[in-house]
């Protein structure tokens, strides 16, 4: 039997469209197109003028995004990440003229649900996990080759997985006798290993977590795109990004504070504020999904989208 792919839920779709202040005759980019949603509700807020730009590594989405966009004038679709948007839009013309830019990290819906990409361990399929199957190693593959130190660094640094030691001797040991190819493989062998089971949560949680954000840079991506964002976004423009989990609001909280403080210079200096303020100002607090949001998208719990706009 097929397994049904759920449709994915934009989170906080209301709230980053009304985060990126939409004037119709505007240029804006949705850097993680996924299945279209915030890319629906931006271009109906665009005029004829308007222009939207949308990223996904996902050779899925872009095939998507073209079925759906793809005869809109105002539509681009570019396959690859969103690190690479700064490139993009200087091959453009677009440097310091792009009024909005939209990150919603983390793996969609049809992603997650579907066995064949490897993300999840609640339905076996093989252990891919690659965003971009068109390159790139899986993480079957990696799991072959790695050291057990490599391993053992990557679970605990992007897993934050107290047992990652533990974890990587087991993945090695298991190795030498059998390949681990499978998502059920792995995540059986993990729930072996651990110790100590938390109520709700499965012992392989963080194990996928962390191998899914290394195969696929996303740390290493989300900050090349944060810094890159300074080239292309214009005065006045908003920076909208939803994280799904620590590491990522970690980097994008201090991205934002740190460039909001600006150049640090000795005291005393004859300099007046408005020449040491940063290039950003935050706007607001932290959003959160509503418990109305929450009941219809369970998914949106660890949901946390930041705002900053780019000072005149």
């Amino acid at each position: 039997m097929t397994q049904a792919i759920a449709a994915h839920i934009p989170v906080l779709l209301d709230q980053a469209i009304e985060a990126l202040c939409i004037r119709p005759d505007g240029t804006y980019i949705d850097g993680t197109f996924g299945r279209g949603g915030h890319s629906a509700r931006i271009l109906e807020s665009l005029g004829e003028r308007g222009r939207l730009l949308a990223f996904d590594k996902d050779a899925e989405a872009v095939r998507i995004a073209q079925s759906r966009f793809g005869d809109d004038p105002r539509f681009s679709i570019t396959h690859g990440s969103f690190a690479e948007i700064p490139a993009v839009v200087g091959d453009r013309g677009l440097e310091h003229l792009i009024d909005g830019l939209l990150l919603d990290l983390g793996v969609s819906s049809p992603q997650l649900d579907d066995p064949a990409r490897g993300f999840s361990f609640l339905n076996d399929g093989p252990l891919d996990m690659r965003m971009d199957q068109t390159r790139g190693q899986s993480a079957a593959q990696w799991l072959a080759e790695a050291d057990e130190e490599d391993i053992a660094t990557v679970i605990y640094e992007y897993g934050e997985e107290r047992f990652s030691r533990r974890i990587a001797r087991a993945i090695v040991a298991r190795r030498q006798d059998t390949p681990i190819t499978g998502t059920r493989d792995l995540a059986d062998l993990v729930a072996q290993t651990c110790p100590i089971k938390e109520k709700r949560k499965h012992p392989a949680t963080r194990t996928f977590q962390a191998i899914r954000i290394f195969i696929n840079r996303e740390l290493d991506d989300l900050q090349r795109c944060l810094e890159g964002s300074l080239q292309v976004l214009a005065q006045g423009a908003r920076l909208v990004v939803i994280s799904f989990h620590s590491l990522e609001d970690r980097i994008v909280k201090r991205f934002m504070r740190d460039v909001a403080q600006g150049p640090r210079l000795p005291k005393g200096l004859p300099v007046r504020h408005v020449e040491t303020r940063g290039r950003l100002q935050p706007v607001g607090k932290a959003i959160r999904a509503s418990a109305i949001e929450l009941h219809d998208n369970p998914r949106a719990r660890s949901a946390v989208m930041r705002v900053a706009e780019v000072n005149a």
